[in-house]
């Protein structure tokens, strides 16, 4: 994200900047619930064409491998377009894709459609982050960035509850041609609402991997966020069948039980707020590695019902946090360092996705949490240690997010932004 406004891009009133600031939050919020819309229709997918829930884990795996490639690709590519243009079609092209699956003949259609949806999810979120600065007064830069962050942690933990419901009361195409006609409205929205958003600086590629070599924090940062992530998607992709193997819950309460998991993560979300970044991962790490655990071995309705809810509420404030990290960590480069964090947890939903499917088809289904669970031990090892070192180098000459020293003006304006 850039400190300064665009000079072709006027002022904006105050109204139409919010309502643009929505248009971008309500874009990320579809695309991440159809990235992770899969999450509760494994098994129903599975059946109806005829695949293991492990193979059907592929609907997840794909687009996240996609979109962590894109990422970096599209924010880099797209340097001299319209912003405004270049989200439109991303839009559009995730619309598309979520009404062929709804439409799909067989599971290789599924996963062709899938590829699509990660294109647009890697370039949309790596883009939009860097917008909240050109769409309203500098005053407000910090809650209209945490406005267009907050569709993350909102698809992830409501989203996919709301579209498994509406899969368990139509079927699951219904569920990806709901999410593809939301993905047509969201459009209509930014084509209304959004200005024009010339680009006001370009992003080379070899600014990308400069970044993680000069800058420790930026590179810790990516590193949690691929244990955490990864983590969280060996489990959450497959927590259909873990609460119906060892919490023995039945198929007609799981739709129910994941929209309690949402709502305790969208509270989760407002209780981390803008706290500490680094303090709040570390104590997230830590209690979703025991939640993680103890879901994978207490059997009970009862148990993984308050274990479910338990889970939720951590991770609601995830995204939150490693946004606030990257951006604290780069605030001369944040556009680059969050083009960085958007290609790891797009490339951890994708590992996560992967090795649970792997675990759970290889030994059963009580591995993948349990395989999250070490993730994120490991994770909450890796802030402790980092936070460490910050506290015994904080004597030294501060350095600037790409290598140098000084930046006082980015260090400010991300100061906003966590407030």
């Amino acid at each position: 994200m850039n400190a300064a406004v665009a000079p072709s891009t006027p002022e904006p009133t105050p109204w139409k900047g919010w309502a643009a600031v929505s248009a971008v939050s309500l874009g990320i919020f579809c695309l991440i619930t159809s990235e992770l819309l899969p999450v509760g229709l494994l098994t129903p997918v599975g059946a109806a064409l005829g695949v293991s829930d492990g193979t059907a884990g592929l609907m997840v795996t794909v687009p996240g491998l996609i979109a962590g490639f894109c990422a970096p690709l599209v924010t880099v590519g797209a340097g001299r377009l319209d912003r405004r243009l270049v989200l439109c079609v991303l839009i559009a092209l995730m619309a598309a894709a979520n009404l062929a699956a709804a439409l799909a003949p067989n599971f290789a259609v599924v996963l062709a459609a899938r590829l699509l949806v990660g294109v647009s999810v890697g370039g949309f979120w790596a883009i939009a982050g860097g917008l909240a600065v050109r769409l309203v007064p500098e005053r407000h830069v910090g809650r209209a960035t945490a406005v267009v962050f907050g569709g993350v942690p909102t698809a992830s933990v409501l989203g996919v509850p709301a579209g498994t419901l509406l899969g368990e009361l139509g079927g699951w195409r219904t569920a990806f041609g709901a999410v593809g006609a939301l993905g047509f409205v969201t459009l209509v929205a930014l084509i209304l609402l959004l200005p024009a958003l010339p680009p006001d600086r370009n992003i080379s590629f070899r600014e990308l991997p400069a970044l993680l070599r000069d800058n420790r924090e930026v590179r810790a940062g990516v590193i949690v966020t691929f244990l955490v992530v990864t983590g969280q998607f060996a489990a959450y992709t497959f927590v259909r069948p873990i609460l119906r193997d060892v919490s023995g819950v039945g198929a007609e309460y799981v739709s129910t039980l994941l929209l309690g998991y949402g709502a305790a993560g969208v509270a989760g979300n407002f209780l981390v707020g803008a706290r500490d970044a680094r303090r709040t991962l570390l104590v997230v790490s830590a209690a979703l590695a025991v939640v993680l655990a103890l879901i994978a071995v207490l059997p009970g309705a009862v148990a993984g019902t308050a274990l479910l809810l338990a889970w939720g509420l951590a991770y609601g404030g995830v995204s939150v946090s490693l946004q606030s990290w990257m951006i604290k960590a780069a605030p001369g480069a944040a556009e680059a360092a969050s083009s960085l964090m958007v290609a790891m947890f797009n490339f951890a939903i994708a590992a996560g996705a992967l090795v649970g499917g792997l675990a759970v088809d290889g030994i059963a289904a009580p591995a993948a949490p349990l395989t999250g669970a070490g993730l994120m031990l490991l994770a909450a090892v890796t802030v402790w240690v980092t936070s460490t070192r910050r506290r015994d180098s904080a004597g030294g000459v501060p350095e600037r997010a790409d290598g140098v020293v000084g930046n006082q003006r980015g260090a400010e304006v991300m100061d906003r932004t966590d407030g």
